[in-house]
């Protein structure tokens, strides 16, 4: 028997929604204490509430509550139970058609540890609500394998924090606040030069670059498509100084905040309104 951490990986294509088959809640072991199936096209989503054995091609994993395995269609699957065993299941296909898109590299079994409860939480949201509406079932579906893609490397233990991802999460979470390397460093739980290095390697650029970048993307988008005024989005953007966003925005775009505008065809706010009819 293997242990979750040596488990052979399966390659999930995830650039669009699966086609749902089947979801639900299985019941096994009441009568039969073993099962030998195949599902030809499908793929096999379960997330354990017990202990057994699983068998993939045989090659052999134990079971435990909160793992979660990911059979790849055709596969010959055979389960050893321990008596009634109660998992969550989705029968689903990924994307075929098209360009190739690109893949991950998934544990065939692996614990989703701390992230089990959010798993069963979409699965059983899933479950409830495909009768009614496939395509919101599917939703679900799609992010709980997203999230089941991100919750180890192949061959080893769960992936250790990401201080890069952090940082960037909180910049996106706080571009109106005030951002400092410091304090994104202390966010990301690293030194203020190692994250400046980190940053520098992953994407070329510095961290204030990056927060630069990313103000002014959300500028753009505001006053191209929105009808908040200069000085709203301004602020939005974390530049409360009116020159100094005309500055910056010159300096990014070739153009004024208004000229951005004109040119996009927005509609402009009435001169002095604050209000904000665009969720940030």
């Amino acid at each position: 028997m293997i242990t979750p951490g040596q488990s052979p990986t399966v390659a999930l294509r995830l650039d669009a929604p699966p086609r749902v088959a089947s979801l639900g809640v299985g019941v096994h072991g009441t009568g039969a204490t073993t099962e030998v199936f195949r599902l030809p096209d499908l793929w096999q989503l379960h997330l354990y509430g017990y202990c057994a054995e699983l068998t993939v091609d045989s090659v052999v994993h134990a079971v435990r509550p909160g793992r979660v395995s990911l059979v790849p269609p055709g596969a010959e699957v055979r389960f050893r139970y321990r008596g009634r065993s109660e998992h969550l299941y989705a029968h689903f296909a990924l994307p075929g058609s098209g360009p190739a898109g690109p893949t991950v590299d998934v544990p065939l079994v692996q614990d989703a540890g701390a992230e089990a409860p959010a798993l069963g939480t979409l699965l059983h949201r899933a479950v409830v609500v495909a009768p009614r509406n496939p395509a919101r079932a599917a939703a679900e579906l799609w992010t709980a394998l997203w999230r089941i893609a991100e919750l180890g490397v192949p061959g080893g233990p769960a992936r250790p924090p990401d201080p890069v991802a952090a940082a960037m999460a909180h910049v996106e979470a706080h571009l109106a606040d005030p951002l400092t390397v410091p304090a994104l460093a202390r966010v990301a739980g690293v030194s203020h030069n190692h994250l400046t290095r980190l940053f520098r390697a992953r994407t070329g650029t510095t961290v204030v670059g990056y927060v630069r970048e990313r103000r002014m993307a959300r500028a753009r988008h505001l006053l191209r498509e929105s009808t908040l005024s200069v000085t709203a989005v301004a602020a939005a953007v974390g530049i409360a100084d009116l020159q100094a966003f005309n500055k910056a925005c010159r300096r990014a775009f070739g153009h004024s905040p208004r000229a951005l505008r004109t040119a996009s065809g927005a509609v402009p706010a009435p001169a002095g309104d604050q209000r904000n009819p665009v969720p940030r």
